[in-house]
């Protein structure tokens, strides 16, 4: 009987400590595969969480097909991850008839970050993008050399705003042509 007690008593003891174990995991379903998941604390994501948010802005203020609405949809979400320096510069190009252009002479615009440097040592965070911005007409290609930079402030998460982050601050320094294809 004793011994019983035993084996009952140990086999509680494992069950209770293999639900606790199971509870602390999540799995994700990803095409058919299952995915462990861990929780980390934000200040070991900063880092890739502020380049991601870096690039998602460039791409959306920067990739441009000739279409009012692609363009009116890019700049929104861009300018959900920016302050009013990023709108002041949209309302610059607009005012310039910038967009109007890239929608008349059916010019799509892509840009590809090559690098972004980014400093933690104070807050608000800074950075200096590296990309390269190209502009494809029916006739030929034009590749420009485009380096910004700006100041980074921790928000709150929302879904236009996924990484919690806030552009502030954000200034082209260079938008030359580097090269022009035919």
């Amino acid at each position: 009987m004793i011994a019983c007690l035993l084996i009952s008593g140990f086999a509680l003891y494992k069950s209770y400590a293999f639900a606790k174990s199971a509870n602390n995991h999540i799995y994700i379903l990803a095409n058919g595969k299952a995915l462990e998941a861990f929780a980390a604390d934000r200040k070991d994501n900063i880092p890739v969480e502020a380049r991601d948010h870096i690039r998602m802005f460039h791409h959306y203020f920067f990739t441009l097909d000739p279409d009012e609405k692609v363009i009116e949809t890019n700049i929104g979400k861009a300018l959900y991850l920016a302050d009013e320096s990023a709108r002041n510069q949209y309302n610059g190009l607009k005012e310039k008839s910038y967009y109007n252009n890239l929608i008349s002479g059916n010019i799509s615009q892509e840009i590809k970050v090559d690098s972004i440097q980014f400093h933690m040592d104070q807050y608000p965070y800074t950075f200096r993008c590296f990309a390269i911005q190209k502009l494809i007409r029916a006739t030929s290609t034009i590749n420009k050399l485009l380096i910004t930079q700006g100041y980074l402030r921790n928000v709150s998460r929302s879904d236009n705003n996924p990484h919690g982050f806030l552009i502030e601050r954000w200034e082209t320094l260079v938008n030359r042509d580097t090269t022009i294809t035919r």
